[in-house]
């Protein structure tokens, strides 16, 4: 990133897939899907690569499932074809020649690719993106449903973390705005305790667990908590989905 691509290493909660940059984009479109498009580079045999070209741009990524990495960047020069990819190659071999010199028994490929391939700094990072992609698609889902139930005082449902969460927002008599939340589905605490918290205008502190969503009886299964919602939050959360 910094060396070839001219880019700074952001905090953790701005993956770096979607850091604006055209090989990254291109990379992310080329190989979004498990299959499409794949040109190999054949220069290189101790590892499957494939290249990835945008503009002047030019790249190597290992596709190894979920996910890929984009593991080298470079431009191709004026006048060469795929230099890029022959410098890369030519330094793969002479890691190849490095490692055998410090190695028995040596290398039997033509390359040595592994001081380019991801290591254990990379995987811990995805790891807490993973994580920061969760919290992401953990509070639109909340924000939509009780969005939703704002609107019309019925429950409403989507799935998170493979359970389903059902929302219920509703006016009280003494004009406060109450809130019920159940979630059906295998769902360890710490991850109830989140989705809780993404709840707007509630107290984290102030779930009361409950025997019952309003208006039925508790399903096999559910977990359900109520609150109380600051209205001025539920204003404001409305306001943005007009916004959108």
């Amino acid at each position: 990133m910094r060396e070839e691509l001219g880019l700074k290493v952001p905090p953790v909660n701005e993956p770096l897939n979607e850091l604006d940059h055209p090989l990254i984009g291109k990379a992310n479109g080329q190989f979004a899907v498990p299959t499409g498009p794949r040109e190999r580079i054949r220069s290189v045999d101790d590892a499957i690569m494939f290249k990835v070209k945008v503009q002047r741009w030019r790249g190597a990524v290992v596709d190894g499932g979920e996910p890929s990495w984009l593991i080298a960047a470079g431009v191709r020069e004026d006048g060469s074809r795929d230099d890029f990819y022959e410098a890369l190659a030519t330094a793969m071999k002479a890691a190849r020649a490095r490692y055998n010199a410090e190695h028995s028994p040596p290398l039997t490929t033509q390359t040595h690719s592994g001081e380019w391939l991801a290591d254990q700094d990379d995987r811990d990072r995805y790891r807490a993106e993973a994580g920061i992609r969760l919290l992401r698609e953990l509070r639109a889902a909340v924000h939509q449903v009780v969005c939703a139930s704002l609107l019309d005082g019925r429950e409403h449902v989507a799935d998170i973390g493979g359970a389903e969460l059902g929302v219920v927002v509703q006016g009280t008599e003494d004009h406060a705005t109450y809130v019920a939340l159940r979630i059906v589905g295998s769902v360890p605490d710490d991850l109830v305790a989140v989705v809780l918290s993404l709840v707007p205008g509630c107290d984290r502190d102030t779930w009361y667990p409950e025997f019952a969503m309003p208006e039925r009886p508790l399903r096999p299964g559910e977990q359900v908590y109520s609150n109380l919602m600051d209205p001025a939050a539920a204003a404001r959360l409305l306001d943005e989905l007009d916004g959108t």
